[in-house]
């Protein structure tokens, strides 16, 4: 690892100590304050679409010149629908109920002590993400609502996007007369940077990684602060041999085409090898523009029924390929398709479609995903879909936040004594 500069180490330690005087800050401000900052950040969006367009067109640019793909790409853009989008998710966090300072639970205890625990912000958050710069403001937008200091460190394939939706985030939060720096960008996007900032546990308190399987392993061999994972997405529908044709393919296709380049989207399909309607759904799903990968067997057996299947890539059945390209497995029965998807999934979303109900039963019991998924598209694991409102992303860990982090998931706990003189005998 490059050795850090002096003035390198002073720039992650001044970003960490203007983001901790934010955050002490931030514990005391009120709602009204924060929804002022969010409602002053949409309004600035919105004067300022043409310029975020125009900065926006220059990272599209570079990146295409650096041969990312069409799905990073268009993960990249910020078009007006985004835009919009963006600004729709600002005034939904501002119309969402402000965690901070509500009474988890209260008793009273034998020697009349009035016990409260309640939420708080956790602090200081770290998060570290891809190619989205929508993320710079929907993160920024949450940790704001919930009392939180961030520390933002988009990739440098979205940095002139970050910059200025950065820049207007601590405008927002000036005029609305709170610190501009609880929300900060790191402009420096060299990448022997991050070890530096995941070492600052003196005052960042939780490290979100949202990304690739790389940078998750990067950030949690290497952070001495707590990690929520928001790992890759190897999403699986399984198809048993009761499911009805048509709701089967309805989903398949939704899982996997409505939007590829996401973490929900559909990653491989299982079906069982004697469904009849084996041949006829995964025709439709090529028809739709979707390239099928599988192992030998696989192969083997769906050319039998003249259908075109693709090596798989090197990664096997654990690609997550963001783009119109599924793995296909051809499973004997549910205990088959229960252990391959066990295997290969990433703790994400999985779904069975079926009509019987003990089917159902086993995968969901059997199966320890974030979500998952009976009859139904994994499309709908968003915190949004699952009315939880914005988030900060799905996470795929076990502790502290599983499935949608949404604004109760920055919080934390402690608890309020009040007496009347007692004292410990």
């Amino acid at each position: 690892m490059k050795e850090l500069t002096a003035d390198e180490k002073a720039y992650i330690a001044n970003l960490c100590k203007e983001a901790k005087r934010a955050s002490a800050i931030l514990r005391s401000v009120g709602t009204a304050q924060k929804n002022k900052a969010l409602e002053i950040m949409a309004k600035l969006l919105e004067e300022n679409r043409s310029k975020i367009k125009q900065e926006n067109a220059v990272d599209l640019e570079n990146a295409e010149a650096a041969g990312i793909s069409g799905a990073l790409l268009e993960r990249l853009q910020l078009s007006d629908k985004v835009i919009d989008s963006i600004i729709t998710s600002l005034h939904d966090i501002r119309n969402l109920k402000d965690p901070v300072g509500e009474v988890i639970a209260g008793w009273k205890l034998e020697n009349g002590i009035e016990l409260n625990k309640i939420r708080v912000p956790i602090g200081v958050l770290a998060v570290i993400y891809e190619s989205r710069p929508n993320v710079t403001v929907d993160v920024g937008a949450l940790a704001l609502k919930s009392s939180n200091a961030a520390i933002l460190r988009g990739g440098k394939e979205a940095i002139v996007s970050n910059q200025l939706l950065a820049s207007l985030f601590q405008k927002a939060l000036a005029e609305a007369g709170l610190p501009s720096n609880a929300i900060q960008l790191m402009n420096k996007t060299s990448r022997h940077l991050v070890p530096e900032l995941l070492k600052q546990d003196a005052y960042i308190d939780l490290v979100v990684p949202r990304g690739g399987e790389g940078l998750i392993r990067f950030v949690t061999e290497n952070s001495l602060i707590p990690v929520v994972k928001h790992d890759k997405g190897v999403c699986h529908v399984y198809i048993h041999e009761t499911a009805d044709p048509d709701q089967a393919t309805k989903i398949l296709i939704n899982a996997k085409t409505q939007r590829p380049s996401v973490c929900n989207a559909a990653e491989c399909v299982v079906l069982d090898k004697d469904y009849p309607e084996v041949a006829q759904i995964l025709k439709t799903l090529q028809e739709a523009g979707v390239t099928l990968r599988g192992d030998s067997k696989t192969q083997a057996e769906l050319q039998k029924l003249n259908i075109p299947c693709e090596n798989l890539t090197e990664e096997g059945y654990h690609k997550e390929y963001l783009d119109l390209e599924i793995s296909v497995k051809l499973v004997e029965n549910l205990e088959q398709a229960i252990l391959h998807i066990s295997e290969y999934s990433s703790g994400h979303s999985e779904a069975i479609v079926t009509r019987d109900l003990e089917a159902a039963h086993e995968f969901t019991s059997r199966l320890d995903s974030a979500a998952l998924f009976v009859n139904c598209s994994t499309r709908f694991h968003d915190g949004g879909q699952f009315g939880l409102g914005a988030e900060v992303g799905i996470s795929t860990g076990k502790l502290h936040a599983r499935g949608p982090m949404s604004i109760a998931d920055l919080t934390t706990s402690k608890y309020i004594l009040r007496g009347q003189g007692q004292i410990r005998e």
